[in-house]
C-alpha cells in the first residue's frame, strides 16, 4: 500500500509539473496530443488557390443556394407559416402524389408510430409502459387543425411531445403530414366524398 500511495503521488506532482495547474499562466506552447484538431487544412477566404479555375479561395454560390437567414424563413414550405405573418398555412404546400405518400408512412412507422399507434389513434407500444397523454390523430381538434400547425408541432415539439425538427428532414415532414390526413380519412371520410361510380360499389 505504502508503494502504491507512493507511486500515486509521484504520477500526480508530474503529471501537474509538466501539464501544469488550472487557470495558470505559461509562455511555453501548449501540448499538442491531437494537432490536427488545433491544426487543419483549410482554406482562407480572398486567397489565391490553384485548385479552382479561378485560380480563388472563395467561389460563387452554386446556383438554386437558399441562405439560412430571411428569405429562407420566409418560406412556407419551411415554417409551415404564410410569408410575412405568423399565420400557419391551412393545407400541404408540397405536390401530394403516390411516393410522397409512401415516404410519409415510411418516416411515420419510424418516427410516430411508436406513440400515435399504427393507426394514428394513440395507441401505440408507449402506452403499454405509463404514457397514456398521447394524441389521438382522429379527434376533431387535430382533424380540423391546419397543416403547418402540424409541422410546427413536428418541428418543435408540444407538451410532452419532444421536437422532432433535427431528426426529420423538412420534407418528410410534409411527407407525415400527408400520411396523416390520408389516416384521418380512411376513418372520418362518408359517402358523400366518394366519385358517383365507387359509391354505386359501395351501396
Amino acid at each position: 500500500m505504502r508503494y502504491f500511495l507512493a507511486i500515486y503521488v509521484l504520477v500526480i506532482v508530474g503529471a501537474v509539473s509538466i501539464l501544469g495547474v488550472r487557470g495558470s499562466f505559461s509562455t511555453k506552447p501548449p501540448l499538442e496530443v491531437f494537432p490536427d484538431m488545433d491544426r487543419q487544412n483549410k482554406l482562407r477566404p480572398q486567397a489565391a488557390n490553384g485548385f479552382f479555375a479561378s485560380g480563388r479561395t472563395s467561389q460563387p454560390y452554386v446556383a438554386g443556394t437558399i441562405a439560412r437567414g430571411a428569405p429562407y424563413q420566409d418560406l412556407p414550405v419551411n415554417t409551415g407559416r404564410i410569408s410575412g405573418t405568423t399565420n400557419f398555412v391551412s393545407t400541404i404546400p408540397v405536390v401530394i402524389n403516390e411516393s410522397l405518400l409512401e415516404r410519409g408512412r415510411q418516416r411515420y412507422d419510424i418516427n410516430c408510430s411508436p406513440c400515435h399507434g399504427a393507426n394514428g389513434d394513440g395507441k401505440g407500444i408507449t402506452t403499454k409502459y405509463g404514457m397514456v397523454a398521447v394524441a389521438n390523430f382522429h379527434d376533431s381538434r387535430i382533424v380540423k387543425m391546419s397543416a403547418g400547425e402540424i409541422f410546427d408541432t413536428i418541428t418543435n415539439g408540444k407538451n410532452l411531445m419532444g421536437s422532432y425538427g433535427a431528426n426529420i428532414d423538412i420534407s418528410d415532414r410534409w411527407a407525415i403530414i400527408a400520411y396523416l390526413r390520408a389516416l384521418q380519412r380512411s376513418r372520418l371520410a362518408v359517402a358523400d366524398e366518394l366519385p358517383e361510380n365507387e359509391r354505386a360499389a359501395l351501396q
